[in-house]
């Protein structure tokens, strides 16, 4: 690696350190999702069940990988039990176990080999596993609500990320049906969610009887068609930890097509817009989605042929500094890293902190810098 990227990769390592070192005292009893005036917010006591909830801890084990500084593992146990109000809820539980229990149980028992902590990674592969159906050969996303009342049919993308819980459980046990509903899964998903142009369907409703589409939804982008850039960010990663825990190519290529139509839209500015097929006013811009496909990029270019590889990681690359220039703060009077953030095209308000766009930003940085941990 060059030295003028080597050089940027250690200051932002220094920055991250530097910034983690107190705001991990700070929000050492909460559960972060965005902040307040500068300050974390506690979904531990708001929203024990959000799916974003594993994220904070998962900075943790980064940072406690990073660093052997005890400190942050004795942070992330306290987060990892405040989770456990989640598994007593129960019914307030989606396939977004994996994003919460992966990045902190799992990681714990990857890093530690905590027992208990295995135990919660197990009963969690558990209760994702149990959310298959096997005729439509999909995993169910959310729960029936009163805005959603009949979602037993709804798959969405971000699901890609959450089975890699499942193939951790195959590995860790033995019993392949939770790799087996893994890859049934992923491969419904490279079917029905990635169009032939490598863009990415937000919610794909299936018919839970039969099997077989029923329709598609524009979900958090901006309507049905549309491109919502999270979403390709989460196909682009996914895909590619698919490809890793199993070695079936056509999860890769799967991945560089997501990637390529991705990368093709950044065109002159490397901070993706919410969706990429939305009109051009506003300009709503979400950090999250550069951070997850860097992420993925930089795995691409690990696994390709070496002629292949400076694609995607000069991709990367340019989408890191590009939100180190424009979206970060680094002063301690703001507890997160990333501000330009964005759940969804149609929510209210835009362009605030959200914990994941943290993580993700954190960790593409550490992937650089040939930290070995892979949490998923």
């Amino acid at each position: 690696m060059i030295v003028e990227i080597q050089e940027w990769l250690d200051d932002m390592d220094q920055k991250i350190k530097s910034k983690m070192q107190y705001v991990s005292e700070r929000s050492a009893y909460k559960i972060p999702y965005s902040t307040k005036n500068g300050t974390h917010d506690d979904r531990s006591s708001t929203d024990i069940c959000w799916w974003t909830n594993g994220f904070w801890g998962g900075m943790l084990w980064l940072m406690y990988h990073e660093t052997k500084n005890e400190r942050y593992k004795e942070i992330a146990n306290i987060s990892e039990k405040l989770l456990d109000k989640a598994l007593e809820d129960y019914y307030g539980l989606h396939h977004d176990v994996g994003f919460m229990w992966l990045l902190t149980s799992v990681a714990n028992y990857r890093l530690t080999g905590n027992e208990d902590s295995k135990k919660r990674g197990l009963l969690t592969a558990n209760l994702l596993a149990g959310r298959y159906n096997p005729v439509g050969e999909y995993i169910r996303a959310w729960n029936d609500s009163d805005r959603n009342p009949d979602t037993k049919g709804w798959a969405i993308i971000d699901c890609m990320m959450n089975i890699p819980l499942l193939y951790w459980a195959t590995e860790e046990t033995g019993d392949p049906r939770f790799k087996h509903i893994a890859m049934k899964h992923a491969d419904t998903c490279m079917n029905a969610f990635v169009r032939p142009d490598g863009s990415v369907n937000h919610i794909v409703e299936f018919d839970y009887h039969e099997g077989g589409v029923v329709k598609t939804y524009g979900g958090q982008g901006y309507e049905e068609g549309s491109s919502w850039s999270r979403g390709q960010s989460w196909g682009i990663y996914g895909f590619m930890l698919s490809y890793i825990h199993t070695g079936k190519v056509e999860y890769l290529d799967t991945a560089k097509r997501i990637a390529h139509y991705f990368i093709a839209n950044l065109q002159d500015n490397p901070i993706p817009n919410i969706d990429f097929r939305a009109p051009k006013e506003p300009v709503l811009k979400d950090a999250t989605a550069g951070a997850i496909a860097a992420c993925g990029l930089i795995e691409i270019s690990r696994h390709v042929k070496p002629y292949e590889k400076d694609l995607y990681l000069s991709a990367a690359l340019r989408i890191l500094k590009a939100l180190d220039e424009k979206c970060c703060n680094w002063t301690q009077e703001e507890d997160s890293i990333l501000q330009i953030c964005s759940a969804s095209y149609h929510e209210i308000n835009h362009h605030y902190p959200i914990i994941y766009g943290d993580f993700f930003f954190m960790e593409a940085i550490y992937k650089l810098r040939e930290n070995d941990i892979l949490l998923w």
